[in-house]
């Protein structure tokens, strides 16, 4: 006999349980909280579970929790972490569910540990003698940061699913495409010196003028060269979001720095990306040798593309009466797919809920997710 909690205690314990991922230590969370609770809840639900740590994280851990052997079947992917919150922001606190105008509002409602609560729910009516073919969860860290427990996972080709469901809050629509993301700090480090003077200095400014000239380049390029009509931007984005430089008008500018971000489009690596920046900003780093240094803000996201004529986005689409679409906003997926699964995003709630203050699940899409995800679960299981 279960002893698995109902939907709502089970989204309350899971919101209840912080697991804010940041780059920054001291904003940093363990997820282990959030794992212990899902271990137990699908171990008392019959499923074998892994609890693996995750390289390169502040001792994060993924879960798999697995229920029958072999190849192909089905996994149902998500995140155990959220964004850091807006303190003052909330109209109510963060880490408790609170019940208000026919939704589910805490931290994590939408974006996503409340999937878990949903994909449990409608796993626990489920005829499980008799599956078929294996079903898998990961419940995965980190991917508001490094993405580093998806990675990790893809990796380590654990299990080989046929099908795959990362429950993002797609408002049940299925993604079968989004951009990849690429932030970089660019450095020009000169010399700095009286403004009376100029040729006993180097100005960064000046050197970092001609930088933003070979990227304006580069981002040009980029437009005329890469296409993919379905997108509302249909070609790789450059924005330049950041730039700061010298201290005084009296003195020559010794450093300067610029941050860009880069959206490349499906088929475009982002090391691939990376050599682009490098090749056109050598010229100014042959005239000027070392004064240039190029390094990732923080790890980027590869860029992710199904088939969107494939069998299981078709039956996806059916079954989520929603045709399928491209997003802007980076997921798993790419990092998921390369288990060879036709992979698809899609889960309850909408993008616009996610990292912002009062996230919220609208209580219309409980029902709708458990239906959706029994019948994918019979289809790639069972049947």
């Amino acid at each position: 006999m279960t002893t698995l909690p109902d939907l709502k205690s089970c989204f309350s314990q899971l919101i209840a349980t912080p697991s804010i991922s940041a780059l920054e230590a001291d904003q940093d969370m363990s997820n282990q909280g959030v794992i212990d609770l899902l271990h137990n809840w699908f171990d008392d639900l019959g499923f074998q579970c892994t609890v693996q740590p995750v390289p390169n994280s502040r001792k994060k851990h993924n879960l798999v929790a697995s229920f029958g052997t072999g190849k192909g079947g089905l996994l149902l992917a998500g995140h155990t972490d959220t964004v850091p919150f807006d303190e003052g922001r909330w109209s109510q606190d963060p880490f408790k569910l609170t019940e208000k105008d026919n939704r589910w509002y805490g931290l994590g409602t939408c974006d996503m540990k409340g999937f878990f609560a949903l994909v449990l729910e409608a796993i626990k009516d489920m005829p499980l003698a008799q599956f078929k073919r294996p079903l898998h969860i990961l419940a995965s860290a980190d991917e508001e940061t490094t993405m580093n427990g998806a990675k990790a996972f893809a990796a380590a080709k654990s299990i080989a699913p046929d099908y795959a469901i990362i429950g993002e809050p797609t408002s049940l629509k299925p993604v079968y495409m989004h951009k990849g993301h690429l932030t970089q700090g660019i450095r020009v480090t000169g010399r700095s010196g009286h403004s009376s003077d100029p040729a006993k200095g180097l100005n960064a400014i000046e050197v970092m003028h001609q930088v933003m000239g070979q990227l304006l380049k580069l981002k040009q390029h980029l437009a005329d060269n890469y296409r993919e009509e379905a997108f509302s931007v249909p070609y790789p984005t450059m924005n330049f979001g950041h730039i700061h430089g010298g201290d005084a008008a009296n003195r020559i500018c010794g450093c300067c720095d610029l941050h860009i971000d880069i959206r490349p489009l499906p088929g475009l690596a982002l090391e691939e990306l990376e050599q682009m920046v490098t090749n056109y900003l050598a010229p100014i780093n042959e005239q000027y040798p070392g004064c240039i240094n190029v390094a990732p803000l923080y790890p980027g996201s590869e860029s992710f593309a199904n088939d969107a004529n494939g069998s299981w986005t078709h039956l996806v689409a059916e079954l989520s009466a929603n045709a399928p679409e491209v997003v802007n906003y980076a997921t798993e997926a790419p990092y998921i797919s390369k288990l060879g699964c036709q992979t698809l995003v899609l889960g309850p709630g909408s993008i616009e809920q996610a990292h912002q203050p009062d996230e919220y699940l609208d209580i219309a899409y409980i029902d709708k997710t458990k239906a959706l995800l029994k019948q994918l679960i019979y289809h790639a299981c069972i049947k």
